[in-house]
């Protein structure tokens, strides 16, 4: 378990690792990701491709390639939006605080580009007692015996941090 509650935390700085302009973003995803991803959007419930997902593998963001989840994090929360109880690592995932919609949230966005994924709540099973309410596209799933997309292995050539590339080497079944 860990030793601190992200979601009384704020660590957003804006300094991210991967940056491009609006047009650009426009450029690299579709529609509905860049609604999500770039507009802190948010998919309606039970509509996810990734709700349900059972498979085993690694879940990367579909902004920048970055891994965010394993499978073995996630669980059926009964939201409607794809649940985990922790990051694949500690600094995948940033906080900031929401205000929007008439509600004090915690809102999560990656950590390489800034980008919106959903919003952590202190509602989640053990260990950790978090819930990560994820969009499904703002995902990319790749399952144990999948190739990842280029995306995700420019990601993890050019930009991945030890302790990424450790969890995606030792993640079992790799």
């Amino acid at each position: 378990m860990r030793s601190r509650n992200p979601i009384a935390q704020e660590n957003d700085k804006g300094d991210y690792i991967i940056k491009r302009s609006e047009s650009e973003w426009k450029q690299k995803l579709d529609p509905l990701q860049f609604e999500i991803l770039r507009n802190a959007g948010t998919e309606r419930a039970f509509s996810g491709q990734l709700y349900d997902n059972k498979k085993p593998g690694i879940y990367y963001s579909a902004a920048t390639g970055q891994p965010l989840f394993l499978s073995d994090a996630k669980y059926d929360s009964g939201c409607g939006w794809p649940s985990f109880f922790e990051p694949v690592t500690e600094g995948a995932i940033l906080y900031r605080t929401d205000r929007s919609h008439g509600m004090i949230r915690t809102e999560i966005i990656d950590s390489s580009s800034g980008s919106h994924l959903g919003h952590v709540f202190d509602d989640g099973p053990p260990p950790t007692g978090l819930r990560y309410c994820m969009n499904s596209a703002a995902m990319i799933f790749v399952g144990i015996d999948e190739v990842p997309p280029p995306l995700v292995s420019y990601y993890m050539e050019n930009y991945a941090t030890e302790k990424e590339k450790d969890a995606v080497k030792n993640f079992p079944g790799k």
